[in-house]
């Protein structure tokens, strides 16, 4: 049932699936709760304190939601959608022929990122399955597709991305999700201290590679999607605070490019189980 609910959505032209998203957004922030509060206050951390742009950004969170089924489920006819201005950046890592490490924070349409970059060859990405059990066939469908390799956030998948790398091709993972207890560290994000990932900043340094953040600006008037690049600049710091922090200053430049499509309302801040105290919370 779920999975032919995607394909009718999948059906509707680009256009409505992002005017029913943004009306979506809009209605359910109106809600007062927790959401949108999360997203005032993570929105104002970063600076945006105007409430139209707080709206904006719940309006597009829904964009993303709504054309999500039409990537995953048509994806050639999006693919024709799409196109950088950015692609002299990644033709250059090519050049060196030492694979890619691509860093794709939750901005914008960040599903149609890995999906576009297949162009330059193959791609391992790495997805936590769904804590839902009935979106699992949904996805399993949505990741099947020629030249992307999906493995599980796992000590399994981490040595698949290793193997991949050494290669000379391309991985893809998500740098701001929140990890588990003791496999991050406190570094600034938007001048607050966020609990940041040290796999990423472990996987290139151990490998040598190019690490690339990356994020698929949704154009107006369902026009499709600009693929945008920032290229972490070397040598990289090799202790994982530093390189933590110097991936969450270039995710910073790439969200300013356009505000309004990042997740808000994503609990970035939060402290997992387990792990150290904020620095802030410290006595």
């Amino acid at each position: 049932m779920l999975l032919a609910i995607f394909r009718f959505l999948a059906s509707l032209p680009l256009p409505v699936l992002h005017g029913i998203g943004r009306c979506t957004g809009r209605l359910i922030y109106a809600w007062p709760g927790r959401y949108r509060k999360r997203l005032q206050a993570n929105a104002r951390q970063a600076g945006y304190t105007d409430p139209a742009f707080a709206r904006n950004a719940a309006a597009q969170t829904g964009a993303m939601i709504l054309e999500t089924p039409k990537v995953w489920l048509q994806t050639t006819q999006c693919l024709q959608k799409v196109h950088s201005d950015d692609n002299a950046v990644v033709h250059a890592a090519l050049a060196e022929g030492r694979g890619i490490l691509y860093l794709t924070p939750h901005l914008g349409c960040f599903e149609i990122t890995a999906r576009y970059l297949i162009q330059h060859g193959p791609i391992t990405v790495m997805y936590r399955p769904p804590r839902q059990a009935f979106l699992e066939p949904v996805m399993e469908q949505a990741r099947n597709t020629s030249g992307l390799k999906a493995v599980p956030a796992t000590m399994q998948g981490v040595r698949e991305f290793v193997r991949a790398l050494k290669r000379g091709e391309a991985v893809g993972m998500l740098p701001d999700q929140v990890p588990g207890s003791g496999d991050g560290v406190w570094a600034p994000f938007f001048d607050k201290p966020a609990y940041t990932m040290t796999l990423a900043g472990k996987l290139a340094v151990q490998t040598g590679v190019a690490v690339i953040l990356t994020a698929g600006e949704r154009l107006p008037r369902g026009q499709g999607w600009r693929i945008h690049y920032v290229r972490l600049p070397e040598p990289l710091p090799t202790e994982a605070l530093a390189l933590s922090t110097a991936i969450n200053s270039a995710m910073e430049t790439l969200i300013r490019r356009f505000p309004q499509q990042y997740l808000w309302s994503y609990n970035r801040y939060k402290i997992p189980k387990g792990a150290p105290p904020r620095p802030a919370d410290t006595p």
